[in-house]
């Protein structure tokens, strides 16, 4: 091997692996090297980097803000909704947030027949209802109600989306709001009724339902919150007690037992799917205000809980064929001017403006309250065209006063319209005349005493000479008291009336109720002076007890829901003071029964049943009545048009006759006639009754003579 010529070693080439290569000296190991960084992403070069370099830059800076301030919010809301969570009272204290009371009026039986304000049943929790009502709800109106935390997003987007696509502001329309949201709505967010802040209720309610961007977010916020301090069942049952559901009803047990006399705990599938339809528009899908619309949004909410798994097949086609029904007192809605009437009777602080739950017991009898409706709207129907405009009313009273039903207009379902049975103020016309034989045979007058019946002129100061006519302006000549009331004999209504007293005559029909202004010339006796039916009928009733007035009262008693010792008692408070004689009552009312027997009355008839009464009609038919009673009770009926204006072919003893005679006999119907309260008069003259079988012909004739000679030279 060759040597190095200076160094004397022989040149060899150095090993490329050996063992001095791997454990080199500490004095000759080189620097360890640093660990390579990872190169920052390389920055766009050319012109289209630096084009694109301040767009990046401003979305990596708001990519920056926008998570940090997410956070920010989101940390804000949830510090929001503990805040609202640690302001919710007790679940017992959201249940019934009315700030007035309501007013259930019970008839004669104890029955329920109407409602006023809004009802609340009492407090029924989620797992008390129904499971098919718990489930309805739920299926209609929150199908995600147990997987969200108050407020559902897809529910939202899918609102905005119908609201768009049919041409709506996002927040017009569909809410999509969960019944969480619904509940907190109802709460108006926790913002109770301040007088001084809102007008009224009314005013307080239209902000609480007010949408706007702000409002829907503390909607949403105020939802977590309950969502924090409640369960879901508590919620619910805040909602199914708050809700409201048409007619006045407030929560699923008022609504239950308005619509179909049953708890909330009690009602099937079809009930159920109806209660929760109303959810959307009560008053548009009330049972009572359109059956066919509720019957199809019920359909709608049985697609619902099928669908969701609630109900089988089976059950939904039950549902479907077999619809939920009204209960009796829903179905008749019977009452609604009675039941007006009634509040009027009460202390306001107890009725219009109670703050109370109130019960009512009244004198109604639905009964006769549906015999009414049904003779009136039946009457209507038969004889007069669909476009007449024509009116009427009618008052089924007892003896004492006590009035068993009432119908103010041919609306009979009618509730806050105008009472033409109590508010009309009308001309009686010869109704008014049993008045004036009131008076002249509490003198002493006899049923068969004689009057003339012919032409006949006043001189009235101030107005010159006044010849009335009769009806058919023919005259009789010499009649009894009994033919001339019978067949409305003008002319002896008015001598009768001009003989015994005007300011008489006026007292006896004011003791007997007439409170209105009574006319003071001779025309009073026609019955010029207006007055209303309740007042007529009330007065007709003192003559059928036996002399005495009355005063027309439905309310019984008064008591808050729940105390068995009234507030109020209007027991005996319909009988008051003796107006006249029983004789003369007795007498009168034999009178009263020729006009139905033999006079202007006939249309009245009843077969097998004693009744007594006086048809009515004033100038140019503005007015016809009919008002009579059987041995029980007193119907009154008043007919004609609100404006006043004149009716074609209607009398008195016409169209409310018919619709009298339909009325009184269904109140009779089923019942064993009774007698009326009379006696027969004897033949005799005035201030003497005489009972003397042996007189002839010819004596009785003078004595009619006498009479004649005596009441002209008088």
């Amino acid at each position: 091997m060759a040597k190095n010529s200076k160094t004397g070693k022989p040149l060899v080439a150095d090993r490329r692996y050996g063992a001095a290569a791997a454990t080199p000296s500490k004095a000759t190991t080189a620097p360890r090297p640093r660990k390579a960084r990872t190169p920052r992403r390389s920055r766009p070069r050319g012109p289209i980097g630096l084009l694109l370099l301040p767009f990046t830059w401003a979305l990596g800076l708001i990519l920056r803000v926008t998570w940090k301030l997410g956070l920010a919010v989101v940390v804000l809301i949830a510090g929001a909704a503990f805040w609202y969570s640690m302001q919710m009272p007790a679940i017992t204290a959201l249940v019934d947030g009315r700030t007035r009371g309501s007013v259930t009026l019970l008839d004669r039986d104890g029955a329920v027949f109407a409602w006023r304000g809004d009802q609340f049943g009492g407090m029924i929790t989620a797992d008390q209802v129904s499971p098919y009502l718990h489930d309805a709800v739920v299926a209609t109106e929150d199908r995600r109600f147990y997987r969200h935390i108050g407020v559902d997003p897809r529910g939202v987007a899918g609102a905005i989306r119908i609201n768009m696509s049919e041409g709506r502001s996002p927040l017009s329309g569909n809410g999509g709001s969960t019944i969480t949201q619904q509940t907190a709505k109802l709460l108006c967010l926790g913002v109770p009724f301040d007088p001084a802040t809102w007008d009224s209720e009314r005013a307080y309610e239209e902000d609480c339902r007010r949408t706007t961007i702000w409002r829907k977010v503390k909607e949403a916020i105020y939802s977590m919150g309950m969502e924090i301090a409640y369960g879901k069942e508590d919620i619910l049952t805040v909602y199914l007690n708050r809700a409201y559901l048409g007619a006045g009803s407030r929560g699923f047990e008022a609504a239950a037992q308005r619509y179909f006399g049953k708890s909330a705990n009690e009602v099937n599938v079809a009930e159920a799917a109806m209660l929760a339809g109303l959810l959307k528009a009560p008053s548009s899908y009330a049972p009572t205000s359109s059956m066919e619309r509720a019957v199809d949004r019920a359909n709608v909410v049985v697609g619902l809980m099928e669908a969701q798994g609630y109900i089988t097949a089976a059950q939904a086609a039950d549902a479907r064929a077999n619809p939920a029904q009204l209960s009796t007192a829903a179905e008749a809605r019977a009452g609604g001017y009675f039941a007006d009437w009634v509040m009027d009777q009460g202390p306001d602080f107890f009725t219009q403006n109670t703050t109370e739950d109130v019960m009512i017991r009244t004198t109604l009898d639905q009964r006769i309250q549906t015999a009414a409706e049904t003779a009136l709207l039946s009457v209507f129907d038969a004889r007069l065209k669909e476009s007449s405009e024509a009116e009427a009313a009618v008052i089924v009273m007892s003896a004492d006063g006590a009035v068993r039903g009432m119908v103010g207009g041919r609306d009979v379902r009618a509730t806050g319209a105008f009472n033409r049975a109590t508010q009309a103020k009308r001309q009686p016309g010869s109704a008014f005349k049993p008045f004036i034989y009131a008076a002249a045979l509490d003198l002493g007058f006899s049923p068969n005493d004689m009057i003339v019946d012919a032409p006949l002129t006043i001189d009235v100061p101030g107005s010159g000479p006044w010849r009335p006519e009769n009806y058919d302006r023919q005259f009789r000549g010499p009649v009894t008291l009994t033919q001339a009331l019978a067949e409305s004999r003008n002319i002896p209504a008015i001598l009768l009336s001009e003989e015994v007293g005007r300011e008489l005559v006026r007292t006896v029909a004011q003791k007997f109720g007439i409170t209105s202004d009574l006319a003071a010339g001779p025309a009073l006796a026609l019955g010029v002076s207006e007055t209303t039916l309740i007042e007529m009928t009330g007065a007709y009733a003192g003559i059928l007890n036996g002399g005495s007035a009355v005063v027309p009262y439905g309310l019984i008693d008064l008591r808050l829901q729940g105390d068995d010792a009234p507030l109020m008692d209007n027991a005996g408070v319909g009988l008051q003071e003796r107006v006249i004689q029983t004789g003369a009552a007795r007498q009168l009312t034999y009178m009263m029964s020729e006009v139905i027997r033999a006079g202007t009355g006939t249309r009245a008839q009843i077969p097998g049943w004693e009744l007594a009464g006086k048809s009515g009609t004033t100038n140019s038919a503005r007015d016809a009545w009919f008002v009579g009673f059987n041995a029980d009770y007193v119907v009154g009926v008043w007919m004609g048009y609100d404006d006043n204006s004149p009716m074609q072919g209607v009398t008195g003893g016409g169209l409310p006759a018919e619709i009298w005679q339909a009325t009184m006999a269904g109140v009779v119907a089923g019942e064993t006639p009774r007698p009326l309260p009379y006696d027969l008069p004897t033949m005799g003259t005035r201030g003497e009754m005489v009972a003397d079988s042996t007189m002839t012909a010819d004596t009785q004739i003078l004595d009619v003579l006498d009479n004649i000679l005596n009441g002209l030279a008088n």
